[in-house]
């Protein structure tokens, strides 16, 4: 005879959910496999994408006033290259003037602190202080030849790859700018005929939430820039320019982009003007980044974006584990695009979301728990 066991209703809700986010979890790492295989076309293509939501608006605009797409895209085109080759130029001419004297100063901070180190709390004497040297010329000096040619091979690979992705990115934000519209529409096609609708509000959906990702991105990065730049030319710091530039592109990794590349600031205190510049910078470093935390982030990301700051720092912690630093710049725009689109579907299916992510009204046919009293 057999006897029916019965399922507790816990254990079959438990169970229905688990397979189904098993499947969730084995299709996201499959999409994250293919997209970090095939790595050197995503990642250039991403960045064209971000190029193109910060550059779009000139081209539209300059489209409204006559001048023809693919003309209004080449000449933004054209000025994104002049603007970057200038950018470099200026880095690096400031770098080359600049060098002998943060030369100098790398020399003498090495005197002073191998006269601490002799006449301070560790009291080395000399013989210990050229044993010390000698054993990090000879560490240096045993690099194999072998290894050097390695190292130089990784770097030229590197370099190619690199040449690479910016010509695929570039060319990518060309077409995208010129006959985006057109793409998307093909990309549309591609999925069924009943859910064509939703696919196509919902991309638009996402590509207004990137924009204004971008652009509150770049205004942020400014402000972040000027902030630790200006701080460090008051202090008298070296390289003031390059370290604007390097605090920029930074910036872009939100909330932990501008204080990373802030340390470089720091550092450059450090080596060139001593540990109380240092201490300076690092608090000029600090006000910048409470600045954008509680003022910037607030009022643009959160306006524009709709995100909140835990889910910022989350999605950036997660990129970052995923695939390092591209990881952690694609991360936000994409968990931008993700809540823009929620956020539509839900406003579609009668139920828009408030800006905390709850729904605007129950509805009705939901039924309350009764009173216990």
């Amino acid at each position: 005879m057999s006897q029916r066991y019965q399922v507790p209703i816990g254990i079959e809700i438990a169970t229905a959910w688990a397979w189904r986010l098993i499947v969730i979890a084995a299709a996201g790492l499959g999409v994250l496999w293919v997209l970090q295989y095939f790595s050197e076309i995503t990642v250039p293509i991403t960045i064209g994408l971000l190029g193109t939501a910060l550059t779009i608006g000139v081209v539209d605009w300059l489209d409204r006033l006559g001048l023809p797409r693919l003309l209004a895209t080449i000449v933004v085109a054209l000025l994104m290259l002049i603007g970057l080759v200038g950018l470099v130029t200026l880095v690096g001419q400031q770098l080359s003037t600049q060098f002998d004297e943060l030369r100098s100063s790398i020399v003498a901070g090495i005197g002073e602190l191998r006269d601490w180190a002799r006449n301070g709390p560790l009291g080395l004497s000399d013989s210990d202080l050229n044993r010390y040297v000698t054993q990090v010329q000879d560490t240096i000096s045993g690099t194999g030849r072998d290894a050097v040619l390695g190292q130089a091979t990784a770097v030229g690979i590197t370099l190619a790859h690199f040449v690479t992705g910016f010509f695929i990115a570039l060319f990518a934000s060309v077409f995208f700018l010129w006959e985006g519209d057109r793409i998307w529409a093909w990309v549309v096609t591609l999925f069924p005929r009943e859910a064509r609708a939703k696919v196509n509000s919902s991309g638009h959906k996402a590509w207004e939430s990137l924009t204004s990702f971008v652009r509150a991105t770049v205004i942020v990065a400014f402000v972040d820039a000027v902030g630790i730049a200006l701080g460090a030319w008051l202090l008298g710091v070296p390289l003031t320019f390059a370290i604007g530039v390097i605090v920029f592109l930074g910036a872009f990794v939100p909330i932990i982009g501008a204080f990373a590349s802030g340390m470089v600031a720091v550092l450059v205190a450090l080596v060139a003007q001593g540990p109380w510049t240092a201490l300076f910078m690092l608090l000029v470093v600090i006000g910048v980044q409470q600045l954008e935390s509680h003022v910037l982030q607030p009022f643009l990301m959160g306006r524009l974006v709709a995100v909140h700051p835990l889910a910022i720092i989350a999605a950036i912690a997660a990129g970052i584990t995923v695939s390092g630093v591209v990881g952690a710049l694609v991360a936000v725009p994409l968990v931008a695009c993700l809540n823009g689109v929620v956020r539509h579907l839900a406003q579609q299916a009668g139920n828009p979301l408030q800006s905390d992510g709850l729904p605007e009204h129950v509805p009705p046919d939901a039924q309350l728990p009764a009173d216990p009293a």
